[in-house]
């Protein structure tokens, strides 16, 4: 690594060029028929030849590159970190005294490929880059584009560029969590200044930080760009089915939904879907949920959230089951749904809903309950256990910041619709027992008997119908209520407009949301 001081002290900064050389290289670029191609030829290899024009100045190049950083608008994450290193740099990454090396050939051997992602050469300097690389190898330079002015544009654009692939290729051009939970506003106050956004992603992706950012610099430096490059290059499976089809892509539309959906195959897991044992894939535009075990495959419609109550994305595990459960509901439903009705005994009873002190747990009477108490947080409302629960009979609980979960309802009719955004959103399954059943681990029978007879399903075995014949005059069973999931199965809610259904076959759905058309301007300077 030469500083910019040991440069100015130097003497091998200086190179240059005699009309012998232009007219050896003409002579024999004429006689071959073509252009001039060997870059292996550096200044260095005339470093006894000095003329003003082919001097390296460092002081200059210093400058030119300050000046550069400090007109840049960083439109990217990884633009503001090239512009943060160029403020505030003693050394340069590409340019030497021997001018410009094979590193900057392998990066421009990957920028080259990226229309196979879909994305412009323009946005990754590729024609600028190709150009200065020419002037300096081939020492091609004029007062308005001295040889300092070149290297500075150069040695920048080499950096931006690989900056913007490299933390793409490893991360996904576009930060999720930063452009999902900036996205819906939940709360305003009296000024429509917002208060607070919606959470809708809670997927526990990998993210560059300073370690990576001195990683990049670090393979530059010591020559492993080519190294580098291909170790970051996706190996999933999916990302490469979604590459071929780009290539056969046939209108705007579908170049559109390619390209988001490898985004999101590029934002890397740390808790990857698996190859073996059980887990669970919601997919939110396909209305779909998918349970995968060693070798079975259940699936099933599923409803998910309105529009203006979006299911987030996330990963989890589920842990555990209730059978009949009460709903004790959200904040946001008491504040939309259900302060608005206070002091009204009908509505109350008729939702069957109760009021209870979070502090001592008793149940307070609703035509003594104010608005202002429902919003304090100091009590919660429930609804009763039954077969009129918005939960169903059902619920599958796993951790996360939302309270949403998995669970059937009392409105099944709703998975014969082709659109299924309806609830507020959690995410209602049309088959629960089934799921039930996947997701314990070697179940006996008078256990998922017990669960049937409390969900109002008839019994399986003979136990279990001489338990109803016995138990006749019981309007409620409650055979079983909380069971736990052991092994915890891993749950991923997604949102992906192209993904593979029950058969395998890649599927396109609708992007319901409109997530598509987010991504999309966000990749837009790629484009």
């Amino acid at each position: 690594m030469l500083h910019f001081k040991d440069w100015q002290d130097s003497q091998k900064g200086v190179y240059t060029l005699i009309a012998l050389l232009s007219l050896v290289l003409v002579t024999i670029a004429c006689r071959d028929g073509k252009a001039y191609t060997d870059k292996e030829i550096t200044m260095q290899a005339f470093s006894d030849m000095k003329a003003p024009v082919f001097v390296l100045d460092f002081k200059a190049i210093a400058d030119h590159l300050h000046n550069i950083a400090a007109s840049e608008q960083p439109q990217t994450e990884s633009d503001r970190h090239t512009r943060r290193f160029y403020l505030n740099a003693d050394h340069l990454l590409w340019v030497d005294q021997s001018g410009v090396d094979h590193r900057a050939d392998s990066l421009l051997s990957w920028l080259q490929t990226v229309g196979d992602m879909g994305m412009s050469e323009r946005a990754f300097y590729v024609g600028d880059i190709e150009c200065d690389l020419n002037s300096m190898r081939t020492l091609d330079f004029t007062p308005n584009n001295d040889i300092n002015r070149v290297a500075a544009r150069l040695e920048y654009h080499l950096t931006k560029a690989y900056m913007r692939y490299s933390y793409g290729l490893r991360y996904g051009f576009v930060n999720p969590h930063r452009l999902f939970n900036n996205l819906d506003v939940e709360k305003e106050d009296s000024l429509h200044h917002t208060i607070r956004y919606r959470g809708l992603f809670d997927i526990d992706i990998e993210h560059p930080d300073a370690i990576y950012d001195s990683l990049v610099f670090s393979k530059i430096e010591r020559g492993d760009v080519a190294t580098h490059l291909r170790q970051i290059q996706s190996t999933d499976k999916l990302y490469g089915e979604l590459k071929r089809m780009l290539l056969n892509a046939q209108t705007d539309e579908e170049r559109q939904r390619i390209i988001c959906n490898m985004e999101r195959s590029r934002w890397r897991l740390k808790r990857p879907i698996p190859e073996e044992g059980k887990y669970i894939v919601v997919n939110i535009p396909a209305f779909h949920l998918y349970a995968y075990g060693e070798d079975t495959l259940l699936h099933m419609r599923i409803a998910c959230g309105a529009v203006t109550t979006k299911t987030p994305q996330l990963t989890s595990e589920m842990e555990w089951m209730e059978i009949n459960p009460q709903w004790v509901i959200p904040m946001s439903i008491i504040e939309k749904d259900v302060a608005p009705h206070v002091g009204d005994s009908v509505y109350f009873a008729r939702n069957r809903y109760k009021v209870y002190d979070k502090t001592t747990n008793q149940q307070i009477d609703p035509q003594s309950v104010s608005r202002a108490m429902l919003l304090s947080g100091q009590y919660r409302v429930a609804q009763q256990s039954g077969s009129d629960n918005s939960l169903g009979r059902i619920v599958f609980r796993f951790k996360n910041p939302y309270a949403v979960y998995l669970h059937y309802t009392s409105s099944p009719g709703v998975f014969q619709r082709a659109v299924r955004a309806v609830s507020h959103g959690c995410v209602r399954v049309e088959h629960p027992f089934e799921l039930a059943h996947f997701v314990l681990n070697n179940p006996d029978e008078w256990l998922l008997d017990r669960i049937r007879i409390s969900m109002d399903l008839s019994p399986w075995t003979e136990r279990g119908r001489q338990y109803l014949r016995s138990h006749s005059n019981d309007k409620e069973h409650k055979l079983v209520g909380y069971v736990p999931v052991k092994p915890h199965i891993p749950l991923y809610i997604i949102y992906n407009t192209i993904w593979p259904d029950e058969t395998g076959e890649l599927r396109t759905w609708p992007d319901i949301y409109g997530y598509d058309t987010v991504l999309w301007n966000s990749l837009k300077v790629y484009m």
